[in-house]
């Protein structure tokens, strides 16, 4: 086999003598040299002779490179420290942003540039010198476009290693690419845009969908990361610039390599993660399949985590189930200081809750805890009175509405004061609400500079919800029962007014999002008072009842569970404190004392066969 090869000085070589004769490694020349020509191997004998000649300037040398050979030596050249060789980009883009830049950029460095299709096209249409895969590999593009790049001239270029003799005898045996080596240095590869295909508003066809699934791409891709320490692969139009820099420099960085290689393997397993998800969806009752995966997206690094000591950052679920899903990950901030890793907590526990109710409604949140919750047609009453409710802890907490902030209402929050004191002007980390009048979001933004201002979507309901314990993660359905979808069954003698039975209603819907073991006091769509987390029922019961003050006569409680105790406990003391009506789940073994127990105080007793732990 005879061939041609040109090249510039390698580092190595450089190294090694500065002299006009220097002897250097047999490897070192190897992953330098790039192929300009390929002579097709004369068959005659049965032994090859290996004749490379390596450019140095503008002159021609020839090098017989043996197989048990250490070195080779090379005449050198000053003009070589310039770097006049040439090596070579396989770019192959779905999406083109910046396109230009980057093929304007390799080729001032030097760089010959293999392309496919349609980006071949535009790279000639920017004026960049192209040479098409078809020409590599001798075949055109076929099956409708499903075989491009699958060939062992690009995929040999990709996977040989430069450092392994017989990875580059192999390419020159075998023929690969337009040159000797036919080794590519850079991989730039973007996806067919399969996600946003099938997550359009418009929907897309079962067979469309399956002919956006690349193939050829992410073969690509996982090729050039696997040999990322001769191939540099790239993913992100991002990445163009420092990609263009890191090249300039003519450094070898294994660490920028791995970041780019570890960069690749994410991008092609979130696309492999979007289409079996889409297929899953086209089955019957695979709820929860063998082998889930999340795409999950960096949104940005946050200062600290739950505590100062903790690092933390935010990511965005990229799942095709939450496409358009909403909730607080998508929301828009318009003002204030970054968020925090609970502020994203808390505005999450302020939103879902909020959302639940059909009426205009007002909750506050502390510590993912509803503090205050109340619904009226008026929506500034609503507001003050989920203050009321617990104007200490409703403090620094996050307030979020289901309705407009208008400018009446930006003026409100802005101006109330707090009721314990009547003076002391209400502080909020956080607002967050469907949207906003301009003249309400101007004044919001006058409130203070740090307050977070934020605009979220309803979230979609069936969801799957996932949770992180040591070593794995628990999976279930969404909490999304309203109290539309079950009965409040009556259990005792006493009947309870239509008003009973809607604050029954309100507090049920609240306690849903009170953390266990949670009670809620309510009365006229307003909660009174609520007690969460404690270890029993009795003592969170106690904590609301407090927090009702004299209120309670006549409100309605919802428990998020059975009481497992009636007499002398939970139950009867509600009773006595003048409790109207009580909602609860059933189902403890002492059902018939709880309902003897309301029948002796006159108190309506509901069951609703709905638990709602919330741990």
């Amino acid at each position: 086999m005879v061939v041609g090869f040109r090249t510039s000085i390698t580092t190595a070589a450089a190294a090694a003598s500065a002299n006009a004769n220097a002897a250097v490694s047999t490897a070192a020349i190897k992953s330098a040299l790039i192929p300009t020509r390929l002579l097709r191997p004369c068959n005659s004998s049965r032994s090859y002779i290996h004749l490379f000649t390596v450019s140095c300037g503008s002159k021609l040398y020839p090098v017989k490179a043996m197989a048990d050979a250490d070195t080779v030596s090379i005449p050198m050249a000053d003009s070589q420290a310039s770097g006049s060789g040439r090596k070579q980009a396989l770019i192959s883009l779905s999406d083109k942003k910046d396109l230009a830049f980057l093929g304007n950029g390799l080729q001032e460095l030097g760089y010959t540039i293999v392309s496919t299709g349609g980006t071949a096209s535009a790279l000639e249409n920017a004026g960049v010198s192209v040479t098409k895969v078809e020409q590599l590999t001798g075949f055109p593009e076929m099956l409708d476009g499903r075989v491009k790049t699958l060939h062992p001239n690009i995929h040999g270029g990709i996977l040989a290693r430069r450092d392994q003799k017989h990875h580059v005898e192999a390419l020159i045996k075998h023929g690969i690419g337009s040159t000797p080596t036919g080794t590519f240095d850079v991989v730039v590869v973007n996806l067919y845009p399969f996600y946003d295909k099938v997550s359009s508003a418009g929907g897309i066809a079962f067979e469309d969908g399956i002919e956006n699934i690349d193939i050829g791409g992410p073969a690509m891709i996982r090729a050039a990361a696997k040999n990322h320490s001769d191939v540099l692969v790239v993913v992100d139009s991002k990445d163009y610039p420092e990609l263009l820099g890191f090249l300039q420099r003519n450094q070898d960085d294994q660490q920028f390599r791995r970041k780019l290689a570890a960069k690749a393997f994410q991008h092609v397993a979130s696309y492999d993660s979007a289409v079996s998800e889409w297929l899953r969806k086209q089955t019957v009752g695979d709820d929860f399949p063998c082998s889930l995966t999340v795409p999950l997206s960096l949104k940005c690094s946050l200062r600290y985590g739950e505590n100062p000591h903790q690092k933390a950052a935010f990511y965005v679920d990229k799942s095709l189930s939450e496409v358009n899903g909403g909730g607080i990950a998508t929301a828009i901030q318009h003002h204030g200081k970054e968020m925090s890793y609970n502020n994203y907590l808390d505005a999450d526990a302020a939103w879902n809750c909020v959302c639940e109710f059909n009426k205009p409604t007002c909750v506050i949140v502390k510590h993912t805890n509803p503090c205050g919750v109340a619904s009226r047609d008026d929506i500034i009453e609503a507001y003050k009175l989920s203050v009321k409710a617990d104007p200490v802890s409703a403090f620094g907490g996050i307030v979020a509405f289901n309705i407009e902030v208008d400018e009446d209402l930006a003026k409100e929050i802005r101006e109330f004061r707090s009721p314990t004191d009547g003076e002391t002007r209400m502080f909020y980390e956080i607002v967050v609400a469907p949207k906003y009048s301009k003249k309400g979001l101007e004044i919001l933004r006058g409130k203070s500079k740090t307050l977070r201002i934020l605009e979220a979507s309803k979230n979609k309901k069936g969801k799957l919800s996932l949770r992180q314990v040591g070593g794995g993660w628990l999976a279930q359905d969404s909490d999304d029962l309203t109290p539309e979808d079950i009965e409040f069954k009556l259990v005792s003698v006493k009947t309870p007014q239509e008003n009973e039975l809607s604050d029954a209603k309100f507090a049920w819907l609240c306690v849903k999002h009170v953390k266990s073991n949670a009670i809620v006091i309510a009365k006229e769509n307003c909660m009174l008072g609520m007690g969460s987390g404690q270890p029993n029922r009795l003592e969170s019961l106690r904590i609301a009842l407090r927090k009702a003050g004299d209120e309670v006569k006549g409100a309605a409680l919802a428990s998020d569970a059975f009481f497992p105790f009636a007499w002398k406990d939970a139950v009867e003391e509600a009773c006595e404190s003048g409790i109207g009506v009580i909602a609860e789940p059933g189902g403890s073994i002492r059902d018939g004392d709880a309902v003897d127990c309301c029948n002796k105080y006159g108190v309506s007793l509901l069951f609703t066969n709905v638990r709602h732990f919330r741990h």
